[in-house]
Order: structure tokens, then sequence, then C-alpha cells
């Protein structure tokens, strides 16, 4: 099957403003402007209206929180009276029916903003939930969409210097043999693999020193990335020196983790040190500018953490600290909260693109997505500028990000349309979401 995308009002590539031709999965050609395919195709999709950017990646999210969004015992928080708050509701209620629910709704809302390859750090293993990982494999291949399952982990209790209730942890060795089942099973390092894994810890100071020194052993012995949270907030800081006398990024190295299989979540609060250390490693840092806002955790130091070498990606971060699940509105966002600090002029539309899309393919060790080129995979994600909201604007593709794009009206996953018309295939948007919505309302039960 050859497919002609022809002639796109505006394209995120070099030399393509004829479009596209997708074969096989792959894209096999890319066209000068007034060109033609120079042998035939089997269809032609007249993108005309349409601005086409790679398929968005996103390197970091909870998507069991979806059912807690804007909860009362949440709301108005910074990150650990948050945690606090919620971690006791998901630890009693999240369950194998309402996680598959949740995975659903948080696949759907990102396939629809245009995400095409999505990694959720799902760390909480209450009894009754030790397939989570099958049913997510499950969840994004029904909906088509690439998926790195990030096989979390919690194994200290509040009682042993962790932050979740006995009943939200698991032992280290239950964690270490799911993480074998899960890679022996899904992990597939083939070029345009729909399903990887990766081994991730949800932060070194709620697991053991020995569960994140195994846990880089094994992703190294089976070719894994790995993945946890570091410098989300002053406190962490506080806390790591308290508990551990050394910074976050101190204890990273001295476990084992400095190297260009790590990805971070948030790294908001590294100096000038840790910040040439981690890109000296290779170690790629997810900026996760909405949580991070709705939190007041701070700003990640993206272009100076690029500058020495980290891979910068883009992440939605928790439908219950974002409270949605949409990596379109997270770039707006990463552009406007990046500008902050470096200035209008420092921070472009396109840096904020490439975070959400080269950027965040790099931080799970893959080079076949993320960017529009021969031989690429066909992820892609096609807006129209047809909305009041874009009217009047001049540069097609900074008005996605300047004018707010929040919904593609077409996604292409590995040469396969998955959205169309702006709804996602094979989806009842409105049974999902009553059975989202009454799955949800046990968590505000008592509150």
């Amino acid at each position: 099957m050859r497919e002609w995308i022809k002639a796109p009002l505006a394209i995120l590539a070099e030399n393509a403003a004829g479009g596209l031709v997708v074969e096989d999965g792959r894209i096999a050609e890319l066209l000068l402007a007034g060109a033609a395919p120079p042998s035939p195709v089997d269809a032609v999709f007249d993108a005309s209206r349409h601005v086409v950017i790679p398929g968005l990646v996103n390197t970091h999210h909870h998507m069991f929180q979806t059912l807690t969004r804007a909860h009362p015992a949440g709301i108005n928080k910074e990150l650990f009276p948050w945690i606090d708050a919620m971690l006791p509701l998901w630890s009693r209620h999240v369950n194998a029916d309402n996680f598959r629910l949740a995975t659903r709704l948080a696949l759907t809302e990102l396939l629809m903003s245009g995400c095409t390859c999505v990694s959720d750090h799902h760390y909480l293993f209450p009894p009754g939930l030790d397939d989570a990982m099958d049913i997510q494999a499950e969840e994004a291949a029904a909906l088509g969409m690439r998926v790195t399952l990030t096989r979390g982990s919690l194994n200290l209790t509040i009682e042993e210097g962790g932050l979740a209730p006995e009943r939200g942890t698991q032992d280290a060795d239950t964690i270490l043999a799911d993480c074998e089942r899960i890679i022996g099973r899904y992990h597939d390092t083939s070029d345009g693999a729909m399903t990887r894994v990766a081994l991730a810890p949800s932060a070194p100071f709620v697991v053991s020193k020995r569960l994140m020194m195994e846990t880089v052993g094994l992703a190294l012995r089976h070719g894994c990335q790995l993945h946890t949270h570091l410098a989300e907030t002053r406190d962490e800081i506080d806390y790591c020196r308290e508990r551990f006398q050394c910074r976050p990024v101190d204890y990273l190295e001295d476990v084992g983790w400095m190297n260009d299989r790590v990805w971070l979540a948030h790294g908001v609060h590294f100096n000038d040190d840790e910040i040439t250390r981690l890109g000296r490693a290779g170690v790629g840092v997810c900026h996760c500018p909405t949580s991070n806002m709705v939190l007041a955790s701070g700003q990640c130091r993206t272009r100076d953490l690029e500058a020495a070498g980290s891979p910068v990606g883009l992440g939605v971060d928790g439908s219950a600290s974002n409270d949605s699940s949409n990596l379109m509105e997270g770039v707006r966002h990463a552009l406007m909260l990046n500008r902050l600090r470096y200035g209008s002029a420092a921070v472009t539309h396109l840096d904020a693109l490439r975070w959400a899309t080269e950027g965040s393919a790099r931080c799970l060790g893959r080079d076949d997505i993320g960017t529009i080129a021969v031989g690429r995979q066909a992820d892609l994600a096609l807006y129209t500028l047809d909305e009041l909201r874009f009217s009047g604007a001049g540069d097609p593709l900074a008005a996605l990000v300047l004018c707010g794009a929040h919904a593609a009206d077409r996604v292409m996953v590995k040469g396969s349309w998955r959205v169309v018309d702006g709804r996602p295939l094979g989806v009842d948007l409105q049974r999902l979401r009553r059975e989202h919505g009454e799955a949800a309302k046990v968590f505000l039960e008592k509150v």
C-alpha cells in the first residue's frame, strides 16, 4: 500500500512541501513543492487544509490518575501534601477494572491530541493489579498506538521511610520477577516496534537502594531504558540530603544510574554542575510543564540541559496533577513557561515541537520515530486551522503552538490512520466517558 499525503498546508520537514509517500508503515519519499511521486500510488490524501508534524511522543504520565482529576483532596496543594492526600485513595480504590478504563481514557485523549507513542510511569500495584502492564499493552494495541510499558515500583512503606501505605507497595523480589516477565513477553527492540519495556522505580527515595541497583542491572542485561522521578521539588532535595546525605544526582550516580539509557521525569532543581554531569552521561529529561505549574514545583532548565548534551522530551505527567492528558496542550505550555526563563527569542515554537517529538523519542531510546524523514516510521499528526482561534494566523506551524491547537484532525501510526475527522477509530467516546465517570465516583466516597 502506497499512500500520498499530498501538498500539506505546512509540514515540519525540509524539502517536503509536496507532501510525503507512505509505504509499508514507513515514510518512503518526501516531495518538493509541485512534485508528484515518481511511481504509482494506491491512495491520495489531500492535505491542503492540514499542518503535518511527526506524531507526538509522551514520555511521562500516570494514567490511573484520570480517575481523580480535580479531586477535592488534591487541589491547591504542592507535591508532597498532594501525594500524602492522594496515595491512600489510589492504594485503596484502584483495581483492574477501573485501571483498564483509566488507561483507555488517557490513551484516547493522547491519541486525539496527536500523540502516537506513549510511556506511562505506572508504579502502583495494590493487590489484584498484578497484570497492570498486560492491561496497558492490550489497550494500546486496541487503539493502534506505540507504547513503552514503563514498569514502575514502590517498595518502601511510610514506616520504612517511603510515602506509600503498605497496600500500595510490593517487595523487591516480586517487583524484579515481574520486570523479568514483562521484558520476556513484551520488549521488542526491533526497528518500528509497537511495544517496548522500560523499568522505573518511582523515585530513589521511595524504593530501596538494592532495588535501584538491581533494576539498572536488569535493564542493561536486556537492553531496556530506565526511568524515575528526580529533583521535582526543593522538598525532595532536602529529603535526599537528610536521608542519603547527598543531593539526588549524587545518589543517582551512586546506584549506577548515570548512563544514556536513563531518562528522568521533571528535573526541575538541578544545579550547574549536575546539568554538566547529566549531559556528559547522556541522561535524558522529560519536561512536564503543565504539572510543574499546577503544583508550583518550578521550571526545568531545558535549554541548559540540551546544551550540556541531555535529550529533552515532554510529558503530560499525571492526570491528577495536570489535569489533562493532552500533549499538544503541553507543547504550548512548554513554550510559554520556558520563555519566562530564557526569553521570547531564545525559545521558539520549533523548540517546543522538537521536545515533544524528536527529543521525546531520544528519551525513549528510539531513532525510528520523532521526525519526518525517509526511512522513519510513518507516525504523523495532522491538524486543521479551521477554528476561530486560528483565523488570521500567518505561520501555520507557529499557529499550532501560539494559537493553542489541542485536537488533531487525523493521526497515523505505522502507516495506518488511527484518528479520522477528529474521531479515534473503534472508540465509542460517549460510552467511554460514561463508564469512566461512573468508575471514578468511588474515589469521592467519604471525602
